[in-house]
């Protein structure tokens, strides 16, 4: 069977564009809605938090069903449905209620695709960067379109801008076809022994520091630079410039992995991450640091993303790829993304952004270490 390469490609277009209306943006429209960095981080977290529960519900179902592509078209609908209520959302409980619900739904879905994705290309996994790239593609432009209308409309037309994307995503999905189910006897690991390996968790581990230092920047950097005296066009440009690396990475990763290991890979991504913010931290007056900064974006979010779709895939193999995708998501980006943006956001205030994005950087040490020591030793 063919690939569906277009439709896949713009699915993570329309799903990322989205994101590019939040992760720059959504502090922002809190903040425009009367709500403090303490609140701002609570939300956030809502936000993420869902991703430790939503994605292992959805992945129990694809694959004790096989019906991965149906369960997408679901969380999407009910996703779109419940954002417009923000529409309508005026005080903390509206706002909380409505990200919980919306956020269990759209998490579910991204997880359950990669899975799908991964599942249409079999032997040709190296084309993956090339159809996650279009994501990338999403975020930069809903990035920079978005940022060009909020120089001139207030932010207040951030969640109908958004409602509009989960509006086309949804339709995307119903375009989109299922992958072939695999069948497969009862020889092979069982999950929690795959789980278990030291290589595994060690794996998880650095992921989960990873996202935990990545959600002070989710959170803050645009009210970081809105502090600093950045227009929202520049605040726009900046976060545009840190994809179009991520972008570019992916363009040449297929090609990179012929002579480097993803070893190597994954431990110059959590230096030049360690690096980033640190510079962020204490080079916010310097618009060409935060432009470096901006730079290393490649390798700390498009590095580690492409070196963690390869080892899950090596890890779970095809048997368990639905649920070892939805662990990932869970832990790294829910887990720690909770971790992260509650910790960013009680001490934003109380001990200052250099701590905040010192601490960071000391996460990305850390998890340096971490793969050092254990990940991706053996085959890479």
């Amino acid at each position: 069977m063919s690939i569906p390469y277009w439709r896949l490609s713009g699915f993570y277009f329309l799903y990322f564009a989205a994101l590019g209306g939040f992760i720059p943006y959504w502090s922002l429209y809190l903040k425009d809605a009367g709500f403090d960095p303490i609140q701002i981080g609570e939300l956030s977290a809502f936000l993420v938090g869902t991703k430790i529960i939503a994605p292992n519900i959805g992945g129990w179902i694809a694959d004790h069903t096989g019906k991965s592509i149906a369960i997408i078209r679901l969380a999407s609908i009910c996703a779109t449905v419940v954002f417009a209520g923000f529409l309508w959302a005026h005080d903390y409980q509206d706002f909380a209620l409505i990200t919980i619900g919306f956020s269990f739904f759209w998490n579910a879905m991204l997880p359950q695709f990669e899975a799908v994705t991964l599942a249409h290309l079999r032997d040709d996994a190296h084309r993956y960067s090339r159809i996650r790239l279009w994501g990338s593609i999403g975020f930069i432009v809903a990035v920079l379109s978005i940022g060009a209308i909020l120089e001139h409309y207030p932010v207040t037309w951030l969640s109908l801008i958004i409602a509009s994307l989960l509006f086309l995503n949804t339709i995307i999905t119903f375009v989109t076809p299922e992958a072939k189910s695999i069948k497969f006897d009862d020889v092979g690991h069982s999950l929690l022994k795959i789980i278990k390996l030291p290589e595994v968790l060690a794996f998880l581990a650095v992921n989960v520091l990873l996202q935990i230092a990545h959600a002070p920047y989710y959170v803050f950097y645009s009210i970081y630079l809105k502090h600093a005296q950045y227009s929202a066009m520049v605040t726009g440009l900046l976060w545009a410039l840190g994809v179009f690396a991520e972008i570019i990475l992916f363009m040449v990763m297929r090609n990179l992995l012929k002579f480097f290991s993803l070893r190597g890979i994954l431990l110059l991504s959590l230096a030049l991450a360690t690096a980033r913010w640190l510079m962020i931290g204490w080079g916010a007056d310097y618009l060409w640091v935060l432009i470096v900064a901006q730079l290393f974006h490649a390798a700390t979010f498009g590095g580690t993303h492409v070196v963690a779709m390869y080892l899950l895939h090596r890890y779970f193999g095809e048997r368990h790829q639905g649920k070892g995708q939805a662990l990932y998501t869970s832990l790294c980006f829910g887990l720690g993304g909770v971790l992260g943006s509650l910790y960013s956001g009680y001490y934003w205030d109380l001990l200052g952004s250099q701590f905040v994005f010192t601490m960071a950087a000391a996460c990305c040490g850390l998890a340096f270490i971490i793969a050092y020591v254990w990940v991706a030793r053996e085959n890479t």
